[in-house]
């Protein structure tokens, strides 16, 4: 029985960081995590739409984790060309948090779509549409409605790299798989765990999108856990899970008293147990040794990015113990009481693994 692993830092492709009190919190906690790359999506107030804001924002990131390489996106930009940054997030109107400037049209950003096809960009996709009653589209098929729309943008722009974000049915993986090398998706760590009895009536493992039907989390599973071999020339991927699935945790804080309603705010907040939380459950899968590519490796080939100077080879130690149990809770603020605290994924559970040696 495996007791203890060794693996390179992990790579976050879908993290949310807040602003405030919040992000002094979180912040840190990223490579309390084992995560020593992460890419920051921006639905923010105001939300980050220009290469300044998004310079802004990433010095202050770095003032409080330095130890992180930080990569940026911004929501729909037409800088194009001009822009410092690779990645524009699209998500549509209404669909998670801070989205009410979101798209509700495709088609009218095609231009910019080409621009970033031509430029070499990625586009980041949340692939939802607004729930919609007399269409019969609802938080739980909301996913599956996004999907031709996602086939549609790929047929129209087939060397643009897409990513599907936080991917959550059996119909998405199976749409990534069909588009072929440019399309891919970030997975969570939540969607690996949750079916949707486990949200139903349990407002911190709500989020958008909502984790659905045992068949799709399975899905979920058995791409991450698959033997198809990478083409990628690192002899480290030349191995095990699908190149093009990988981790993006969409870790979302918010504080309790704004979960614990009867409108609880979408998110799980995982930032501080990443890999324990993925060590459990690739467990669980009898698939520990799919876990470095996915948390590692497959995202970072997919975009063609590398650590900063001087972190390339960071190491985390995972250790399998008895009685490592996830907090009940983290305070926003030790000065302010009334910023309140979030409470994390699992919390109260042993998880029975934590990072024993970690890499900064």
């Amino acid at each position: 029985m495996t007791t203890s692993i060794s693996i390179p830092s992990a790579c976050d492709f879908h993290l949310h960081l807040r602003q405030g009190e919040m992000m002094k919190m979180v912040t840190p906690q990223v490579a309390s995590g084992g995560v020593s790359l992460a890419y920051i999506m921006p639905n923010l107030q105001p939300p980050i739409t220009n290469t300044d804001m998004a310079l802004k924002y990433k010095a202050e990131l770095e003032a409080l984790a330095p130890q992180v390489t930080f990569y940026m996106t911004f929501g729909r930009s037409t800088e194009g060309k001009q822009s410092r940054y690779r990645r524009c997030q699209v998500v549509s109107s209404g669909v998670t948090t801070n989205s009410d400037a979101g798209i509700e049209n495709y088609e009218i950003y095609y231009p910019v779509f080409q621009a970033m096809e031509e430029e070499g960009m990625v586009l980041n996709l949340h692939g939802e549409i607004p729930s919609d009653h007399q269409k019969n589209i609802c938080v739980m098929n909301a996913e599956e409605k996004f999907l031709p729309q996602l086939e549609k943008i790929h047929n129209a722009f087939p060397k643009l790299k897409i990513v599907l974000e936080h991917a959550t049915s059996e119909a998405a993986v199976n749409m990534v798989k069909r588009l072929g090398d440019t399309v891919a998706c970030s997975i969570t760590v939540h969607h690996l765990q949750l079916i949707v009895d486990d949200w139903a009536g349990q407002a911190h493992h709500f989020c958008k999108p909502v984790a659905k039907y045992p068949q799709d989390r399975q899905a979920l599973r058995e791409v991450v856990a698959s033997g198809r071999v990478s083409t990628g020339t690192d002899v480290r991927l030349f191995c095990i899970g699908h190149p093009r699935f990988f981790l993006g945790t969409d870790s979302a804080p918010h504080p309790s008293h704004v979960k614990e309603t009867a409108h609880a705010h979408a998110g799980v907040f995982t930032t501080p147990l990443v890999l324990p939380y993925l060590a459990k459950i690739f467990e669980s899968m009898g698939s520990l040794d799919k876990l470095e590519n996915f948390a590692c490796h497959f995202g970072r080939q997919f975009y063609g990015l590398k650590q900063k100077d001087g972190f390339e080879d960071l190491k985390v130690t995972l250790v399998k113990e008895e009685n490592v149990v996830v907090p009940a809770s983290y305070q926003v603020s030790n000065e302010n009481p009334e910023a309140g605290a979030v409470v994390p994924f699992l919390a109260n559970k042993d998880i029975g693994w934590k990072i024993s040696q970690n890499f900064y």
